[in-house]
This record gives structure tokens, sequence and C-alpha cells, in this order.
């Protein structure tokens, strides 16, 4: 066995590096995510014996590791953004968000007693991640201290669910689309709140295209300079010292003190221009989700497996049900209530995704700034709903 810290740690990057690559060369990778690859490569290696189930390699990765990654991923959330969405987009993001929220309560009081005592963590972490995406889920995991098999089964239901949802959105426009004589009669109002929107989501500036898409996929599209690579640990580690002191002085998740700053240090000029804030965001995550695997047992994983799954899907089709019988009352159109929803599943990525797939190419940049909102916001509503769900269902 390679019990070595440094040669765990090594053999974890390698697995993560296998991943990546895989998820570029194969479409079946692709859609399970090379995140999804990389927790059950470890998994397997660990329940091999080849390296073990407990190192301070993954205690680092759990603590200071992921930590940094989510500092670096919110250091690319530009909050300007969002004007660009539009008020429609906006408000179809929110009640999707809404929905999400309440599917996660839903499927915590059905199911909390057959998931166990984390139950209320599991309610929180979705709630987060289908607000905005998975960084949220393991920014909650941090701060709920999630055990290992209910993380690695949780993130396995959540890539499963995630995927089909995305195949319903794209049939939603066409199953439940108007007559075609339903715009000519949409009342002034409607017509007006379009053609405002419409305004509101055009950007002229390709580079500022651009940009928002560099943010949206968690990468980098210009070289990484040494100096913006020493101010992006500069800022980090400050806001890992600051935040641990608010959280000693205020009894908070360190991890809310932590976006919290990150945010606001995105929003000065100096930082939004630093390159490569995502691209090692995403990396730590990524490190992160492979140690999680490594630290779970498959036996314990298929045991609470189903019960989480359909936890996961009931989520899920609650926020469907919500966010689209009540844009329809509102008369949202169905393209945009479909592209919000996948910005509330999936983040901006899956909001870009739809909107270039269903060919709503003025609604590609709305749906990555409403999933850089999710971004921002899922960590606090998550950890809202699962503090709120432990005193209704113990845990």
């Amino acid at each position: 066995m390679i019990s070595d810290p440094i040669a765990v740690g090594a053999l974890l990057a390698a697995v993560v590096w296998a991943s990546v690559r895989l998820e570029e060369r194969f479409a079946l990778v692709r859609s399970l995510s090379s995140a999804l690859v990389a927790i059950l490569a470890a998994m397997v290696l660990s329940n091999l014996g080849v390296i073990p189930g407990n190192s301070p390699t993954y205690d680092f990765l759990f603590g200071p590791g992921v930590m940094a990654g989510i500092a670096l991923i919110m250091l690319s959330v530009d909050l300007r953004s969002v004007l660009r969405a539009g008020p429609t987009m906006l408000a179809a993001f929110g009640i999707g968000a809404a929905g999400s929220a309440v599917g996660a309560v839903v499927a915590a009081l059905v199911f909390g007693r057959v998931v166990g005592p984390e139950a209320w963590k599991l309610g929180g972490q979705y709630t987060g991640t289908y607000i905005g995406g998975g960084m949220n889920f393991a920014a909650l995991a941090r701060a709920f201290d999630t055990s290992p098999d209910l993380f690695t089964a949780a993130t396995a239901s959540d890539v499963i669910v995630t995927a089909l949802w995305m195949m319903a959105c794209l049939a939603v426009p066409v199953l439940l689309r108007r007559p075609r004589l339903e715009q000519a009669a949409a009342p002034p109002a409607a017509l007006r709140r379009q053609a405002a929107d419409a305004s509101a989501t055009a950007v002229p500036a390709a580079g500022d295209q651009a940009a928002t898409l560099e943010r949206a996929l968690q990468s980098s599209v210009r070289p990484v300079p040494l100096r913006d690579a020493a101010a992006l640990i500069a800022i980090t580690l400050g806001a890992l010292w600051l935040s641990g002191r608010l959280a000693d002085l205020v009894p908070l998740p360190q991890v809310l003190w932590l976006t919290t700053i990150a945010l606001i240090a995105a929003q000065f000029p100096g930082v939004k221009a630093l390159a490569g804030s995502g691209l090692w965001g995403n990396y730590l995550m990524l490190l992160f989700l492979a140690s999680n695997g490594a630290r779970s047992v498959i036996h314990d994983i298929f045991v609470v497996g189903p019960p989480v799954f359909y936890f996961a899907a009931t989520t899920v089709a609650v926020h469907g049900l919500i966010i689209f019988g009540a844009g329809m009352l509102l008369r949202f159109d169905l393209g945009t209530l479909a592209v919000a929803s996948q910005a509330n599943v999936g983040g901006p990525a899956a909001g870009m995704a739809m909107a270039s797939a269903r060919g709503y190419a003025d609604r590609v940049l709305p749906g990555v700034a409403v999933g850089l909102l999710g971004y921002a916001g899922g960590t606090y509503v998550g950890y809202l709903v699962g503090i709120m769900l432990r005193g209704w269902i113990g845990g």
C-alpha cells in the first residue's frame, strides 16, 4: 500500500489528470464529468488497498485545500455581469432557486428517516448545488462536515439527476410550446417586457463575452503570468486567515466568511484582471473530490445510495414543477425558463450549454450571468436550509 502522504498526493494528482484527459477525449466521460470519474477512480484505488482510507493528504485537502479552491472560484465571479441577464431571466432564476429550496425540504421530510441522521446536511447541500452548481455542494459539505460515504453517493446521484434534467429541459420547450399566435395575442405589457429584456441582454463587446464565458467554464484562455499567480496566492491566503479570525469572533462557519470575503474582493478591478483563479480553483476542487472518493467505502455507498438518489430526484422534480408552473403562469417564455433552470441545477456552464443547444443565442450570456449569481448565493441559502432542517428533523 502507498501510505506516504506525498506519494498519495501524487497519485491523486495523477487521477485528476487522467480524469480530465478522459473527459476531453470521450463523450461518455464528458456526460459523467471528470469530477465523478476522479471520485470513482480514487475510491477503487482505496478499496483495493493501493492507497489508504485515511491519510494526512486527505485531511489537508478537506481543510485548507478545498477552502482555497472555494476562494479562488469566488474570485472569478463578477457580480456586475448579473445585470446583463435582464429582469425576466433574473426572475426565472429566482423562482428556480426557491423551487430548489422547497424541493430539498420536501425531500428531507419524505426521505429523512431513510437517509439517516445526516439528512439535514443533504438537504442543505442539494439546495446549494441546485441553486448554482457543484461548488456550493463542496462548500456546504465542508461547513456541515458531511461523511465521505454520503458525500460520494450524493455526488453520483447529483450527476445522474443533473444529466436527466438536462434532457428534460431540452424537451420542455418543444413539448409545452404554446400556439404560434400566442405572440400576437400577448398583452402589450408582456411585449414591452420582452423588448426590455432583449435590450438588457445585448452585449456589444466580444471581449466581454469571452471574459464571461471564461469565468463560467472555470478555465483560463489567457496565459497566467507569475505576477497574477503571486497575487492570487496572497489574496487567497489572506482570505483564509481573515475568515478564520471572523469565524472565531462570530459563530458562523468559516466557509461562509470566506465566500463573502472572496466575493467582495472579486469586485475590485485589479482582482478582476487577474488570470487563472477559476482554473486553479477548479483543480483544487477536483483534488478534493478525489480525496473524498479515497475515503469512501464501496459497500457503505451502495447501502445509502438509493435513498440519496430519490432525495436528489425529488428535489429537482419539485424545482421543475415550481419554475415551469410559476413561470408559465407569469407568461415567461419556455426558453428562458429552461435556461434559468439549467443555470440553477448545473451552474453557469449548464445554462450556457442549454441556450446554445436550443439555439437561444440571446440567452447565452444571461444564462451564464444568473449561473454566476447562483455561485455567489447558493452557499448561503443552502446553509440556512440545512440549519432549518436540522431543527425540524433532527440530526
